[in-house]
């Protein structure tokens, strides 16, 4: 078991950037985990976002976010960054990270440890 927690959210305007960080700890080593982001809007289901694999850092993005959104994770410090530029409204949610062991998969079941979530808000 890991423990994840997510800071970084806030509100923004339309065409901002943000960045997201998920600080993972439990673990010396992390390189048989990937580390997931979704996120979940008032009234719908949670969703995934992305996702980075610790080894190699191979990544995989949503289609609604792949060319905005880029994932990268700094090994020193045990942390995974989702950088957002070019948000939209449609971006508001609140941003959860995941962390399963192996490889990258898109359902929310697939992951096994969780962060409380930041929000963020963006503007028209």
């Amino acid at each position: 078991q890991v423990h994840l927690a997510e800071s970084g959210g806030g509100l923004v305007q339309a065409g901002d950037s943000l960045r997201l960080s998920c600080k993972v700890s439990g673990r010396t080593f992390l390189s048989g985990y990937t580390v997931g982001w979704f996120r979940q809007a008032p009234g719908k289901e949670r969703e995934f976002v992305g996702a980075i694999r610790w080894v190699d850092t191979t990544t995989r993005y949503a289609e609604s976010v792949k060319d905005r959104f880029t994932l990268s994770r700094d090994n020193a410090q045990n942390t995974v960054y989702l950088q957002m530029i070019s948000l939209k409204p449609e971006d508001t949610a609140v941003y959860y990270c995941a962390a399963r062991k192996s490889v990258i998969l898109s359902s929310n079941n697939a992951y096994d440890d969780w962060g409380q979530g930041t929000q963020v808000t963006v503007s028209s």
